[in-house]
């Protein structure tokens, strides 16, 4: 599994939303969620943009190109 969806699911789940909660948050479906976290699908840039705005976390962090402790990879 990609890093992106490893991250997604982890974020989604410490800030306690479901998936149907972060889909409506952000304007799609709890499908595309599960797609997204199951790496079956990318979502397309700007719902990578809500998706940081969501969860509070920076594209780089989301993406896998940079760690918790912000060193790049």
């Amino acid at each position: 599994m990609d890093i992106f969806a490893i991250r997604l699911k982890e974020l989604r789940t410490e800030k306690g939303y479901t998936q149907k909660q972060l889909a409506e948050l952000i304007g799609t479906t709890d499908d595309s969620v599960f797609s997204w976290e199951k790496g079956r699908s990318q979502p397309p840039i700007e719902f990578i943009r809500l998706l940081c705005k969501a969860l509070s976390v920076s594209a780089d962090y989301l993406l896998g190109l940079e760690d918790d402790t912000g060193a790049k990879q």
